[in-house]
């Protein structure tokens, strides 16, 4: 039960990062999990491990490092996706 409780929490860590960044994470569900567990890993390597925690997850380092997620992977999807028309 625990795993389960632990997407749940990725899920919305990652989907509300994408709300506070103004940018949606390509992959809908399974992107937000993925952003929530990628950034709550970011978030406590630069952040470490403070604040609440909910499902395996300290919520506010977690949340800022899926925000920093969310900037990259626009910033990187806006490149390829100009450097693709470009050729």
């Amino acid at each position: 039960m625990g795993f389960i409780w632990a997407l749940i929490v990725g899920g919305i860590i990652g989907w509300l990062a994408g709300l506070i960044a103004g940018r949606d994470m390509p992959g809908g569900v399974i992107g937000n999990i993925i952003a929530g567990f990628i950034g709550a890993w970011l978030g406590s390597l630069l952040f470490g491990q403070w604040g609440p925690e909910m499902g395996g997850f300290y919520i506010v380092p977690a949340l800022i490092g899926s925000i920093i997620l969310v900037f990259v992977v626009s910033f990187v999807m806006r490149k390829m996706r100009s450097g693709r028309t470009a050729s």
